[in-house]
């Protein structure tokens, strides 16, 4: 396993601009969101620009997609994070600030060589394989899940 990593990309498209006050809640908390990340063992890699997280940067055409990138040492660690810590509060409440997503998979996950930092690029093109083939060793979720490659 110490030889792997597992990237994640997970999506949302934002129902409202992210300088709207109904999505200033969650905005307001993305600096308490992401140390929390970073403070979970396990935690490797997440995807940023000079302000510390991710909300300028545009992946997709549609300008209320924001993306949120990381690399984990383990799937124990991200599920750890992800359902385990406080940011499972925010988790539940994202119908708040985020529209239902059928065109696109919300979540793609993928083994990566430990020490590759992943592009958007790369994870665009597992998000677009998970969404045409369903999971599989190349893209899958947390349902089903699978082993890093031996």
């Amino acid at each position: 396993m110490a030889n792997w990593h597992l990237a994640q990309i997970n999506i949302g498209r934002l129902k409202h601009p992210v300088d709207d006050p109904r999505v200033a809640e969650f905005m307001n908390n993305l600096d308490v969101i992401n140390a929390m990340a970073e403070a979970t063992p396990g935690f490797v890699w997440r995807l940023k620009d000079d302000s510390g997280n991710a909300t300028a940067i545009r992946a997709f055409d549609d300008e209320l997609i924001l993306p949120n990138m990381s690399v984990w040492a383990s799937l124990d660690s991200l599920k750890g994070y992800v359902f385990k810590s406080d940011h499972a509060s925010f988790l539940r409440r994202r119908r708040e600030w985020f529209a239902p997503m059928d065109d696109l998979p919300v979540l793609t996950m993928w083994w990566i060589p430990a020490g590759h930092t992943p592009s958007l690029d790369e994870a665009k093109e597992r998000i677009d394989h998970l969404g045409e083939h369903g999971p599989t060793q190349t893209a899958f979720t947390f349902h089903p899940t699978f082993d890093p490659p031996t």
